[in-house]
């Protein structure tokens, strides 16, 4: 009846944007990520009897309004799909953060991967992964693909069957460095994703989508360092692109992303060191480069005025032991 759980967040690569349907949160195309360590979330989730209803707390705080809705349709997607009595009962959801949240580092993907693998164990549900990943994707469909770890692909679909995350096979994670330039700046991704139809650039970007995700497949598969990471760079400006043209005119990028993207290209251009940026729907940065220059390329991105750190890549979901329960 009690599990906890440890998932790490995703940078996408090839991104999606916009839901075909927000309930079951189905993407209109595949997407492909990977997952960042030591960023994670922790999660440890209890079904019984003595509690008077559904609760969730988050760092410290518990939800409510959307933010619990969301929190909910795991819930009921776990429980839906269990045959285990004590799913009937009230359940205790509580999460912690390593890293900071709402700034654009995908903290919503590992919070309900965490979510999902932790109440799938709890209500006995014995499924594997991109199973799990169903259940997460209800949260967050970046979630999904935080469920299988390091290299990951959504593929789309109208049902769990075909919409579910698969592990993308790589070596690219044992030379892999990502310099992250935090830009504390808070956003809100679901509003862009609700409105992304709604953009002049959504059909053009869904008309070149499936050729970068066959690329980005192809260079993962034959470690292709500069091809990979050059896509993932450009497919950040094109879902800027889709998200600033959308009726609310979203503009998540600040001087200080600016900055880093400039000096990113500098040290490609002028240094000739392999490094290339990339973001999400937010202002920070991931500055991905390669264990040679890692440590060079960080302090030249905090030069710009921004907190950093170096991550690796992470793993996928897994359960953690009893003695490291939240409660």
């Amino acid at each position: 009846m009690k599990a906890t759980a440890m998932a790490h967040p995703i940078q996408g690569l090839v991104k999606y944007h916009g839901m075909r349907d927000d309930i079951e949160r189905l993407p209109y195309h595949d997407s492909i990520s990977v997952c960042t360590a030591p960023s994670h979330t922790r999660t440890t989730v209890e079904f019984s009897m003595d509690y008077d209803e559904d609760t969730y707390v988050v760092d410290g705080e518990e939800l409510e309004g959307r933010a619990a809705e969301r929190v909910d349709a795991v819930v009921e997607k776990a429980r839906d799909m269990s045959d285990a009595a004590h799913t009937v009962y009230p359940v205790r959801l509580e999460s912690e953060n390593s890293f900071p949240t709402n700034v654009g580092l995908g903290s919503s993907s590992s919070g309900f991967a965490a979510a999902a693998m932790a109440l799938a164990e709890a209500a006995d549900l014995d499924a594997d992964r991109p199973t799990v990943s169903t259940i997460a994707r209800v949260g967050s469909a970046s979630a999904a693909r935080a469920v299988t770890g390091a290299f990951s692909q959504l593929n789309t679909g109208l049902n769990d069957e075909d919409c579910r995350s698969e592990r993308l096979p790589s070596n690219l994670h044992e030379d892999l460095k990502i310099v992250v330039g935090l830009v504390p700046y808070h956003k809100e991704t679901e509003d862009a994703h609700n409105e992304a139809e709604d953009s002049h650039m959504f059909q053009a970007r869904n008309a070149h989508i499936h050729s970068q995700i066959a690329e980005m497949r192809d260079a993962l598969r034959n470690d292709e360092f500069e091809d990979a990471f050059e896509l993932a760079e450009h497919d950040s400006l094109s879902l800027a692109a889709t998200t600033m043209t959308g009726p609310e005119g979203w503009v998540y990028w600040q001087p200080a992303t600016l900055a880093i993207f400039n000096r990113v290209r500098e040290l490609r251009e002028e240094e000739d060191i392999p490094v290339y940026f990339s973001t999400d729907t937010g202002a920070s940065v991931y500055v991905n480069t390669t264990e040679e220059h890692a440590e060079f390329v960080e302090e030249e991105i905090a030069d710009c005025g921004v907190s950093t750190t170096i991550w690796d890549v992470g793993g996928p979901a897994r359960l953690l032991d009893e003695d490291e329960h939240l409660f």
